[in-house]
């Protein structure tokens, strides 16, 4: 299984997260958002703009900065 960032996933792919890259302020908000190491989150959206994912049955965007931060163990 491959770490990469959430960005590099294509429509359709599920992953796991495994870290997040951020300072405190970022971090401490992608965890309000629901992003937390060990959540599965698929990607829905994956082309200009921000991201849109699926994460723990819910639809959220984000943008493209935030989601670099976060890193994924993709499931093959």
């Amino acid at each position: 299984m491959a770490k990469m960032p959430l960005t590099q996933l294509s429509p359709g792919e599920e992953a796991t997260i495994r870290e997040i890259n951020a300072g405190c302020r970022a971090t401490k908000r992608l965890c309000e958002m629901g992003f937390y190491i060990g959540s599965n989150v698929k990607v829905l959206k994956n082309d200009r703009g921000p991201l849109i994912v699926s994460l723990s049955g819910n639809k959220i965007a984000i943008g493209r900065g935030l989601a670099q931060k976060i890193i994924v163990e993709y499931k093959n």
